[in-house]
């Protein structure tokens, strides 16, 4: 009988070893950065990369391709409540933010500051300027990588300023980031350089590659921005019909997740390929290639566009 309650003893011993431990807490971070963009967000991480206790969020902008339509979800709502620290592209991108700012307590980084701004030149459509104030400069200078490089170093600065004991990782970080930046933005226009084609001008249907043009010397012959029921009236579709015939164009771009109606119309009339273009706005968690990845994809685009076949292959 001793023998049976011992055994049994040792089973209900065994058993309480196995059961359901109670989970643990995970550490708070230390220092929460949210990042308002998703190209803010991979650079953020790349500053930060190995930082203990730094924890890289982003909103959920991504979501929609036009951020003035962009509204705070509740998800993000929470994340900003809890950050020690704000990221923002800034140049008058983040109107949704306004409300949010005023009464937020972390310290916010403006990545625009330092960035030689271009004015705003794209071609919007009545009903939509009535509804949006686009600002007199162009928000989307991420798209030429040395204003990236600028990006960098502002984040950095203020991220060494709010968090010194770790101000040495984050100085590397930034040199291992420009350098990767410097290589991409190389790599882009050692392909434009041997390009087979002479490529005389984009027409793009989004207003956010006056930047990416600036920085590889593209001629940017027209920006069409076209929001969500604003489509180009008849007359609009002839002009850029005609401005394509005229420049004898053999394709016009149109932005991922962006409207292509107006851009397949143009392609009717003139004959014309349709390729894309990313501004890079949305993307899976990741490192900084996913940036460069882009760059290197809106060059492949423009190049293999030109040539009507598949030139620059990407790996």
């Amino acid at each position: 009988m001793k023998k049976y309650i011992s055994s049994l003893l040792l089973i209900s011993l065994l058993l309480s070893g196995c059961a359901a431990q109670p989970k643990q807490t995970a550490e708070p971070a230390r220092v929460s950065v949210v990042a308002t963009t998703y190209p803010v967000y991979l650079f953020a991480s790349a500053v930060a990369q190995g930082v203990d206790g730094v924890e890289i969020q982003r909103l959920d902008t991504g979501s929609t391709s036009c951020l003035h339509d962009y509204t705070l979800s509740v998800s993000d709502m929470k994340k900003l409540e809890t950050a020690d620290v704000i990221a923002m592209n800034g140049a008058g991108l983040e109107e949704f933010m306004e409300d949010a700012l005023k009464t937020a307590k972390a310290a916010v980084i403006d990545c625009s500051e330092g960035v030689t701004l271009l004015e705003n030149r794209s071609h919007h459509h009545e009903e939509a300027a009535e509804d949006h104030d686009h600002g007199h400069y162009d928000p989307h200078y991420w798209m030429n990588p040395k204003n990236a490089q600028m990006m960098v170093e502002n984040l950095q600065a203020k991220l060494a300023e709010i968090d010194p004991e770790h101000e040495e990782i984050y100085a590397q970080n930034r040199l291992l980031t420009l350098a990767r930046l410097e290589s991409c933005d190389s790599a882009a226009k050692d392909c434009f350089a041997g390009a087979p084609v002479e490529i005389s001008g984009l027409i793009t249907f989004h207003d956010g590659f006056q930047y990416f043009c600036h920085a590889y010397d593209l001629p940017l012959l027209e920006s069409i921005e076209e929001e969500a029921g604003s489509e180009a009236s008849a007359q609009e579709i002839q002009e850029i019909t005609q401005l394509v015939k005229d420049q004898k164009l053999p394709v016009v771009f149109t932005e991922v997740n962006g409207s292509d109606s107006t851009a397949r119309a143009i392609q009717r009339e003139t004959g014309c390929q349709v390729a894309q273009l990313t501004m890079m706005m949305d993307g899976p968690d990741g490192e900084l290639e996913r940036y460069c990845d882009g760059i290197m994809e809106n060059v492949a685009a423009v190049v293999n566009g030109f040539a009507g076949e598949e030139v620059v292959v990407l790996k």
